[in-house]
């Protein structure tokens, strides 16, 4: 029986070496502001996400950290859950509230020096699943994305 059980914790262990699992890919394809006062803003935020794995994942909330120009713009966790198929993609949309009045004067000032309205940005964090073996996965990407300020 001790063999039997030794065995059989062997190939479970072997093939869940085997699972080659990779992070999905995240990436900011828009940021918009809904409204804003002296106190607090709020954005939205598209957010894409690439599945490069031969399985499907249940997503159940983001938790990120969001840098536009260089400066920390927002952080928290989302709520949304979905699935993104297996060797897919899809995309959402996520409301931020930020209290960062001088951050957006820096933001604002740093866009008339971009290009065309785009501005740089960093996103890290985890992807949170409701299910699987690992139930979080480390993310961080960089790039460019469109910022409308206009309500």
């Amino acid at each position: 029986m001790k063999l039997f059980i030794t065995l059989l914790l062997g190939l479970l262990l072997s093939s869940c070496a085997s699972l080659k699992f990779e992070s999905p890919k995240l990436s900011v394809v828009t940021v918009g502001m809904v409204s804003a006062d002296v106190f607090s803003q709020q954005f939205r935020i598209r957010l894409h996400v690439r599945n490069p794995n031969k399985i499907e994942l249940p997503i159940k909330g983001i938790e990120y950290q969001l840098f536009l120009q260089g400066d920390r713009f927002a952080e928290g966790t989302t709520e949304q859950s979905f699935v993104v198929p297996a060797m897919g993609e899809a995309e959402f949309d996520t409301i931020i509230k930020t209290n960062f009045m001088s951050s957006i004067g820096r933001l604002l000032s740093k866009l008339n020096t971009s290009d065309q309205g785009k501005i740089q940005y960093a996103f890290e964090g985890s992807v949170l699943l409701s299910k699987g073996i690992v139930l979080k996965f480390p993310f961080s990407e960089q790039g460019m994305v469109e910022l409308n300020i206009k309500k």
